[in-house]
């Protein structure tokens, strides 16, 4: 068996995974990514509106500062976020889009002079200062007192990973593509590097590294209805809940955009939104300044998914084949626009839907869209549990976002953090000193190698995956969707609970060998549903309402009893439910608890317990 060794280990080569990479390679370390993909599809590049970062450049930016982006980024997590990690990205991310710029990122610049810009459908008149010419622009995002999402038209996430994979492979960072790691090789304190499986060849290798890090991406698969890729299915996440000793934190916090398409699915961008975009009814109304008064269509995401679907409730949906949904309302922004800074909108609708947004309404409605949960870190990027593992992007409960996210952080994010993390993660191989146990390495093989053939021969049943996966997708879209409730998260954990006793036998209908996708399903599918175990069980036994986490029987924010975290173990094999625990949502508080200025919710102060 082959055996490959690197300084720093990254699961995925996206863009938090290569920065943090990046990183690793200027401080004179080697690195290798483990990719499912080819790099430059990393999911990564699906990102189109933008990246926060407070620059203050163009005219509806002005006065804009990393303490107004803090305090957005705060109020958008609906206090759950860790404020002093909430701190180090507002403050860095300047930085750091002024240096993808000199790396090449082509941003949009300001250009001098008056133009017109549209708010709720009406237009407005805005001048552009001379002395700002060619700096880095902005457009409006949802839940932002000032226009700071930096962006390249509609393809940002595109042109920033194309120009970090440029910057990897200057550096001599390799990526393995077609390549999965299936389990972390640990001895209970120390994480050594992976067991991964060639998606080309079946076969197994071994990568052993000093420093390993989790930069897989979100697992919105585990839903039947998501914006996420075909790759975001929780396979990074899975080596660490396997371990037993890494928690996953606040992974109930699960983020619905609203502006997913119908039927596919397929995001369209905030941008469609912050560019003056508008969501109409079956009347071909607008709603959200009626629910919204103040940001209207740009309030944050959980707030406007949730005002979508209580007006489809209301029965101002629209009825469809596929659903009831609403429209988005782009005609007004122009052809040049439309083709301009949103052709990317305008490619998607024309070939998925048969719809020219110049003329015509998008159809939408809220679907599972981003990850707030993930394998639970410090500032640092340390995963909790062992030495050596880091984890860094939608991977990571870093914990910047809390319980919602602001659109625009995200993809910031990535690069933010991993730049900040991959330093640290140099820092830390500065003093590494490694010895790696052939006993522990040969048992990690062996148990995967059993375990792979126990599921080619049906050992353990003849469960077919893909039925199992349905069953569990459906069962969290039934009772952990956009509106929760006890009975409907009850039900749903009960009924994952069998699920996951069918995930336990599963058996293979081909052969197991070379190029074979159900091998790789029935790998990962007791770990996906332990996953939304996680989420649903979570969800349960958090008695409020807080950012993307919506309870209808304990509507109240209560900060009294639910300033914390959720932190998530698997801690035996056999377990049908995870191990619950919490932590403080954040050591430090620039900001009380407060209201955040949208959304309509009853607040438990804090200072009320006892």
């Amino acid at each position: 068996m082959q055996t490959i060794y690197t300084d720093v280990l990254v699961i995925g080569a996206g863009l938090a995974g290569e920065r943090a990479a990046i990183e690793a390679a200027q401080a004179g370390f080697s690195a290798i990514c483990l990719s499912l993909v080819p790099a430059r599809r990393s999911h990564s590049s699906a990102a189109m509106g933008g990246m926060q970062a407070a620059l203050g450049n163009c005219a509806k930016g002005d006065g804009d500062c990393p303490d107004v982006h803090f305090a957005d980024t705060v109020k958008g997590s609906d206090w759950g976020c860790d404020q002093e990690v909430a701190r180090l990205f507002a403050d860095r991310a300047p930085i750091e889009m002024r240096q993808l710029a000199h790396w090449g990122v082509p941003w949009n610049r300001v250009v001098p002079g008056k133009s017109m810009y549209f708010k709720g459908g009406k237009q407005f008149e805005k001048e552009e200062k001379e002395e700002n010419r060619g700096l880095i622009t902005a457009r409006d995002f949802g839940g932002t007192a000032k226009w700071r999402t930096c962006y390249v038209s509609d393809g940002t996430g595109h042109s920033v990973l194309f120009t970090v994979d440029n910057v990897c492979a200057q550096l001599g960072v390799e990526v393995h593509d077609k390549t999965e790691a299936i389990a972390l090789i640990q001895d209970g304190q120390t994480c050594f590097g992976v067991v991964a499986r060639c998606l080309r060849t079946g076969e197994l290798k071994v990568y052993l590294a000093k420093a390993t890090t989790i930069a897989s991406g979100g697992f919105g698969r585990i839903y039947p209805c998501t914006t996420n890729a075909v790759i975001c299915d929780g396979g990074g996440h899975i080596p660490a809940i396997n371990t037993g000793i890494v928690p996953m934190g606040n992974m109930e916090a699960v983020q619905f955009h609203p502006t997913g398409i119908v039927p596919t699915d397929i995001l369209v961008t905030e941008g469609c939104r912050g560019d003056g975009g508008t969501l109409l009814d079956v009347n071909e109304e607008r709603f959200m300044n009626i629910y919204e008064p103040e940001k209207q269509e740009l309030a944050s995401r959980d707030v406007v998914s949730r005002w979508m679907t209580h007006h489809m409730r209301q029965g101002k949906g629209v009825k469809s084949p596929y659903g009831e949904h609403l429209w988005l309302d782009i005609r007004h922004l122009g052809e040049k626009h439309i083709t301009g800074k949103l052709r990317e909108v305008y490619e998607i609708c024309t070939s998925f839907l048969g719809v020219d947004p110049i003329h015509q309404l998008i159809p939408v409605r809220p679907t599972q869209h981003y990850s707030m949960g993930g394998v639970r870190t410090n500032k640092d990027g340390h995963a909790y549990g062992l030495k050596g593992l880091f984890s860094v992007g939608e991977a990571a409960c870093w914990d910047m976002h809390g319980f919602n996210r602001l659109g625009g952080n995200s993809l910031a994010e990535t690069v933010v953090a991993g730049g900040i993390v991959g330093k640290k993660i140099a820092e830390f191989l500065q003093g590494a000193e490694v010895t790696f146990n052939s006993a522990v390495i040969d048992a990690e093989v062996k148990k995967q190698q059993e375990r792979i053939q126990n599921v080619i021969s049906c050992k353990a049943g003849t469960e077919n995956v893909f039925k199992v996966r349905l069953a569990m997708q459906q069962s969290l879209h039934k009772g952990a969707n956009i509106f929760r409730t006890d009975a409907g998260l009850s039900a749903c954990v009960a009924e994952l609970q069998e699920i996951l006793q069918r995930a336990r036998k599963v058996g293979l209908k081909s052969n197991g060998l070379g190029v074979n996708p159900e091998l790789a399903a029935a790998l990962k599918i007791e770990g996906q549903v332990k996953m939304a175990l996680m989420v649903a069980y979570g969800a349960l036994k958090r008695t409020e309402s807080r950012g993307s986490h919506n309870r209808e029987d304990f509507t109240a924010r209560n900060d009294r009893d639910w300033l914390s975290r959720t932190l998530a173990y698997w801690k035996s094999e056999k377990d049908d439910l995870p191990t619950l625990a919490y932590e403080d949502a954040t050591q430090i508080f620039h900001i009380p608890p407060g209201d955040r200025g949208y959304g309509k919710s009853e607040i438990i102060k804090a200072e009320t317990k006892g």
